[in-house]
């Protein structure tokens, strides 16, 4: 940002309020310059006399400058004519101006207009001074001194003669000190429902905690579950199926079970083919591999005889190829 240092100016910077109030009441008049109000106390900044130049549409705007509203719609960054009789606009000329805009009160100086009917620099007289807001302060960065009249409307509005206090942001801000509004913490802001909700919300939590709570009642003790011996099972399987009448479900259990009892003990792989299985099995026990076949994947038992017989067959198979 540009200062006219080379003139005789006097620029102290300063990252408070009280330090800003420090160096008006020190000296004689002075030029505040506000580019950063997110650690200052807005209202004892605005306490502070003499003339002040605020750069942006900074936080507190209301309390800095209460005559100044900005305009819903941003104006786009441009080069812009002042079209207005400000002394250090009109002898600018053309500048890069954009950012907010402004309405100010009666008798302000309007200048540089946005299409939105605000207006991106305004100046108006109070009881304590000139305040002047600016919508951007592209125009006073060194990118953009060399363009129109940038650098001409910067030295004007700073270079008044009298020193200029500028207030910047400290560089070691305070860890979760940031004022709020009359310098109210986050808890202070919220409206009192909200914390009287959050109060019967904890004690319906409690009520229905005890609530519940005795309704589950004491611990119940559960005995182990009983232990059946495996040939108890095997029978009452079998009674289910005589009850059913199932005789194919339990030929196919007997089947099933024979198969992979002697699968390995036939050297075969697991998943192997229903032939596979019949010829190693007849090879092994010398039977005929037809009726080998027809006793492992053959029809179901016409009747109860024939499933006994089948039972029969499948376990003198099975010790034949043990006893090999």
């Amino acid at each position: 940002m540009l200062f006219s240092s080379g003139r005789g100016v006097q620029v102290d910077r300063v990252d408070s309020a009280e330090a800003a109030a420090r160096l008006a009441a020190t000296g004689g008049p002075r030029l505040l310059l506000i580019t950063d109000t997110a650690y200052v106390d807005e209202h004892a900044l605005a306490a502070i006399p003499g003339d002040r130049l605020i750069v942006g549409d900074v936080p507190g705007l209301a309390a800095l400058a209460p005559e100044v509203h900005t305009d819903p719609d941003p104006a786009r960054t441009r080069s812009r004519e002042p079209e207005c009789g400000l002394p250090a606009a009109r002898a600018a000329g053309s500048a890069y101006m954009g950012g907010t805009a402004f309405h100010g009160p009666p008798g302000a100086a309007l200048c540089y207009p946005s299409t939105a009917e605000g207006h991106t620099l305004v100046s108006y007289a109070r009881a304590g001074g000139t305040t002047t807001v600016v919508g951007d302060g592209s125009f006073m960065t060194n990118l953009r001194l060399a363009e129109d009249g940038n650098a001409a409307l910067a030295l004007n509005l700073i270079g008044t003669g009298r020193p200029v206090t500028w207030l910047v942001r400290p560089d070691n801000p305070p860890v979760a000190q940031l004022p709020g509004e009359r310098g109210q913490s986050l808890t202070d802001l919220l409206p009192d429902n909200v914390r009287w909700t959050v109060y019967m919300a904890l004690i319906a939590l409690a009520v229905t905690a005890i609530w519940r709570g005795r309704r589950l009642g004491p611990v119940v003790a559960e005995r182990l579950p009983v232990v059946v011996r495996a040939a108890e099972t095997v029978e009452g399987r079998g009674r289910l199926y005589r009850a059913r009448r199932a005789r194919q479900r339990a030929a196919e259990a007997l089947r099933a079970g024979t198969v992979d009892r002697l699968t390995p003990r036939l050297g075969l792989a697991t998943g192997a083919g229903g032939q596979e299985v019949v010829a190693a099995l007849a090879a092994r026990t010398g039977q005929d591999p037809h009726r080998v076949g027809a006793a492992l994947y053959g029809p179901p038992p016409a009747d109860d005889a024939a499933l006994v017989a089948l039972a029969a067959y499948l376990d003198l198979m099975e010790r034949q190829v043990s006893e090999l």
